[in-house]
């Protein structure tokens, strides 16, 4: 570590949220850790001299504001933001509500699209700061069951993507993290709601999915303070890295989607090539 930075963490009161902040103060930073329920978060954190908890709902753009004024007035600045609060709607897309897809996207895309809001002013100011979002290897590779999840985490990639060069010329790093399967809380009945099923054409394919995701509770091979530890490695970089493949699944996943994307791209390279316009004869 090569000097103490203030961290604000969202979704601190569970799974890799609760690692991350406390790798962080272990290290010797500040951190503002933020949950939609402050008493939770308070009690995972337990307390410190250099820790800060707020409520923040990541749905409520006010909340976002608030948490991050409380942030400045005790500590100054933020350094690193951990954009870590998400959910997870799984089910066929048919089957799940517009309610469910939008309450999908509004927690685990716009939700960090309104903490992000909140804390560039603050960073810009600075001319320096790291916004680290923690997508997913479904941000990579959509799969089935998983419309809603992958849906938000697709949105992830490309808002990171794009804000990367927006907020370069200010100091501000972006880090994309895509975990594999951890061994954290999201599979659990607080983090994962599924689809009502209601079409007889998945019913087969439906409980064997539910079967699936509800046997992968708890035997997730990725350790979360592990990964609390890589992202303490990379945001300690002067040049960190714009992507974290993070787990062998991971990997294994974002190499098959390269390899997928060549043969596609091979495939029907000719076509594809073959369509530009025609340049205009001389002299017609």
């Amino acid at each position: 570590m090569t000097s103490k930075k203030t961290w604000f963490i969202t979704g601190a009161g569970r799974g890799m949220g609760v690692e991350f902040a406390k790798a962080a103060l272990t290290a010797g930073h500040n951190v503002v850790a933020t949950g939609r329920n402050r008493d939770t978060v308070a009690k995972a954190l337990g307390a410190a001299d250099d820790l800060l908890v707020v409520k923040l709902d990541v749905t409520s753009p006010e909340d976002a504001e608030a948490a991050v004024q409380a942030a400045v007035d005790r500590f100054g600045g933020i350094d690193v933001l951990v954009n870590n609060a998400a959910s997870f709607y799984a089910g066929y897309f048919e089957e799940l509500t517009p309610e469910q897809m939008e309450r999908q996207l509004s927690t685990s895309l716009i939700g960090p699209m309104n903490v992000t809001r909140a804390v560039l002013p603050v960073m810009r100011k600075q001319r320096s700061g790291h916004v680290v979002t923690i997508s997913s290897s479904a941000g990579l590779a959509g799969f089935e069951y998983g419309t809603a999840y992958a849906a938000s985490k697709f949105g992830v990639e490309g808002w990171m993507e794009s804000l990367a060069p927006e907020v370069e010329p200010f100091g501000i790093h972006t880090t994309i993290v895509n975990p594999g399967f951890f061994r954290t809380e999201l599979l659990t009945k607080e983090s994962t709601n599924y689809a009502t099923p209601s079409i007889e054409d998945y019913a087969e394919r439906n409980s064997a999915q539910r079967e699936f995701w509800e046997s992968q509770n708890g035997q997730q091979q990725g350790d979360p303070a592990k990964l609390a530890q890589a992202l303490l490695t990379i945001t300690d970089e002067t040049q960190p890295p714009r992507r974290f493949i993070a787990g062998a699944d991971a990997i294994n996943t974002a190499e098959q989607q390269i390899a997928t994307l060549h043969q596609q791209i091979d495939a029907f390279r000719e076509l594809s090539s073959s369509l530009a316009i025609d340049p205009v004869a001389v002299g017609s």
